[in-house]
């Protein structure tokens, strides 16, 4: 079987990587988190460039919008493009322009990207809700700390939201759990990949850190978990997020979270928990990640009781293009 992309994706990647690297990267992303800013410019690029709608295009389709979701968190993108293409095409029927949020009714916060979103993706009980907001429903919160811009929205107007209908809930979890995948997968390989320039540049012993035998072992725990984790988002991605591969790419992708987040700052010892070294921009986003939905331990159950109590639900699910 051949994991490779195909020719159309590998020019869509090849042309959201030469956006990226023009437009995001780590230098913008640093600038944008101290000040608590989100990247509307790159947005508006993603937007021009057709990346929105990925999903719905007829030769395209989830998988494709979960490899560029993937690239734009691996270049930490201050965006909410994984949730604007991934999750909203699939929960909405169309696409939409502007940024973004999800969250649990009442979404009294913080809520992810919130402060920017124009679009709210609420579950509430068995269905999903969609809210058009404006920036006077937010609070904004301080998301320095916590990776991504985050905001509480203001009470009571969920209620003006439009219901989606019986069995949306549900459905939006999935897609949710997707898009977490999506990101944390993207996260995890962006950290490995400046732990390991940083090992390839820092000598000790006239030697770089990356030779010894006992730093490569940890590196490789940390590639292996990468890897798990970007593959079972993609086959969630190319399943349509059926609940049980959402679920448990979430639960890979999340339960590997703190592990990376050790590791990568412990090998680059102490610049690697300063704020002026960029790698906390990965890290900080990734252990955010954990705490929606439930967290790992969440998904796990979830995709346990589909596989083995209710499998019959999964008989249900959308059936991936063929």
């Amino acid at each position: 079987m051949d994991f490779a992309p195909n020719s159309e994706q590998q020019q869509i990647l090849a042309a959201l990587d030469g956006l990226l690297e023009r437009h995001a990267g780590k230098d913008r992303a640093l600038a944008l988190t101290q000040a608590g800013a989100y990247d509307h410019a790159l947005d508006q690029r993603l937007l021009e460039g057709g990346f929105h709608e990925i999903a719905l295009q007829p030769d395209c389709g989830p998988l494709d919008a979960a490899l560029a979701g993937f690239a734009v968190a691996r270049a930490v993108g201050v965006t909410s493009y994984a949730a604007m293409a991934i999750v909203a095409p699939h929960i909405l029927g169309e696409a939409v322009t502007g940024p973004v949020a999800i969250a649990l009714a009442p979404a009294d916060g913080p809520v992810r990207l919130g402060a920017a979103a124009r679009t709210l993706l609420a579950i509430d009980g068995d269905e999903a809700v969609a809210l058009e907001t404006t920036e006077s429903d937010w609070t904004a919160l301080d998301g320095n700390r916590a990776g991504f811009p985050v905001a509480r929205l203001r009470e009571g107007a969920l209620k003006a939201g439009r219901k989606l209908g019986p069995g949306s809930g549900a459905r939006l979890r999935d897609w949710w759990r997707l898009e977490i995948a999506v990101q944390a997968a993207g996260l995890i390989s962006g950290a490995l990949s400046v732990t390991c320039d940083y090992l390839r540049e820092r000598h000790q012993f006239g030697r770089p850190i990356g030779s010894f035998q006992a730093v490569q072992h940890r590196l490789a725990r940390i590639a292996v978990l990468a890897e798990g984790a970007r593959w079972l988002a993609m086959e969630a991605a190319y399943g349509h997020a059926r609940p049980d591969l959402a679920a448990s790419a979430a639960a890979y992708a999340t339960g590997a979270a703190d592990l990376v987040f050790r590791e990568c700052h412990q090998l680059h010892g102490a610049i690697g928990f300063t704020r002026e070294y960029p790698l906390h921009l990965w890290t900080l986003r990734l252990i955010q990640l954990p705490q929606e939905l439930g967290g790992p331990r969440a998904h796990r159950r979830d995709a346990a009781d589909l596989v083995f109590k209710h499998p019959e639900t999964l008989a249900l699910s959308v059936a991936p293009a063929v």
